[in-house]
């Protein structure tokens, strides 16, 4: 019977044994308390409709960069017209703000010195809240003037391109009334009016695949599809949309320029000046229209009023330079015509009186 009750408790014992052993080995007193570690910081966040907008104005900068001079009838300027003047001033300068911040996230140290405050929660909100009621503390950031270079390059250059080619539609405006039919009335010229202030009035949708690559670029320098834009750094001061741009910028790699402050950050596209540019150019667009009468005037509005006075607006918010005028040929004027006295018609004679 007593062997039997031993087996049966063997193991028991055994492990009692080996627990009082353990115990005998530790140090006297409780063991040290380990923190848990720190939550890890919230990922790069850029709210898909700011990611949707910035997707749009690269779209609509796109189609506008891409028209032809080269009009063959009074249908192919309407078709151009329509495409000319599908942007909505408010969404316009969003999207602007929103492809400006997606390419200020692809500076490396930028982001970089950024992620380190996202990582203690406590800095991450100050640095939210600061950034939101001041714009100007984006300045001041580690990584900010070669982000901020990155930001005029792309910004610049769009603009340019669309200047010179606004500039190439305007002298198509000349050029093409040697063609008869460039002279003809606008038919419905009411109703393409009234379609311009439709479109201008329209929210524009970016393209399915566009929008995923930027999606891919707002997660930062490491992402899957760069963008290709190459680091120029660009001592401030700087115009108010880069430093808004930035400023967007500096909230995403912290984490907090997602749907949750999404109200609040959308101020940041409230500028003014930039505002008022493009709310002239449109305004220019309708005065235009309204008098406008010959196909070739249509040419002229659109070349001027959209490609050229947009074109100029994206130019200055960016920082960048006006592209200088093209140098036109000049054509010496033609010789007088010399006549010889026998190619001269003769005198009326003299009357005899």
């Amino acid at each position: 019977m007593k062997s039997h009750v031993s087996a049966r408790f063997a193991p028991a014992l055994v492990a009692l044994a080996f627990a009082a052993a353990l115990a005998g080995c530790a140090p006297d007193g409780p063991a040290p308390y380990t923190p848990p570690p720190p939550p890890p910081p919230p990922p790069i966040t850029l709210a898909p409709s700011l990611i949707q907008e910035a997707s749009a104005w690269r779209g609509y900068m796109a189609r506008a960069n891409a028209i032809s001079p080269a009009f063959k009838s009074g249908d192919d300027i309407q078709v151009s017209l329509r495409t000319a003047a599908a942007y909505e001033p408010k969404q316009f300068l969003r999207g602007a703000v929103a492809w400006a911040a997606i390419v200020a996230l692809q500076d490396p140290t930028f982001v970089a010195e950024l992620r380190k405050v996202a990582a203690d929660p406590a800095q991450r909100i100050a640095m939210r809240d600061q950034l939101i009621s001041n714009p100007n503390m984006a300045t001041i950031l580690p990584g900010a003037e070669s982000a901020a270079g990155l930001i005029l390059q792309a910004l610049g250059a769009e603009g340019q391109r669309m200047v010179v080619n606004g500039r190439a539609v305007k002298q198509a405006a000349y050029d093409v009334q040697h063609s008869a039919w460039s002279k003809a009335s606008v038919t419905d010229r009411d109703g393409r009016l009234i379609a311009a202030k439709s479109l201008s009035a329209t929210p524009m949708m970016g393209d399915a695949a566009d929008v995923m690559l930027m999606q891919q670029a707002s997660t930062g320098p490491m992402a899957a599809t760069p963008l290709g834009l190459t680091a120029v750094s660009a001592p401030p001061p700087w115009s108010p949309l880069v430093v808004r741009g930035l400023t967007l910028a500096a909230l995403a790699a912290i984490g907090e320029a997602g749907d949750a402050n999404l109200a609040a950050i959308t101020t940041l596209s409230a500028e003014p000046n930039a505002a008022y540019c493009l709310n002239m150019a449109k305004l220019n667009l309708y005065q235009c229209l309204a008098v406008s009468k010959p196909h070739y005037e249509d040419i002229f509005c659109m070349g001027q009023h959209i490609l050229i006075d947009t074109g100029a607006c994206v130019v200055k918010w960016s920082g960048a330079t006006m592209p200088p005028e093209p140098i036109r040929p000049v054509v010496a004027p033609a010789p007088a015509r010399r006549t010889t006295a026998a190619a001269r018609s003769p005198k009326k004679p003299a009357v005899r009186r």
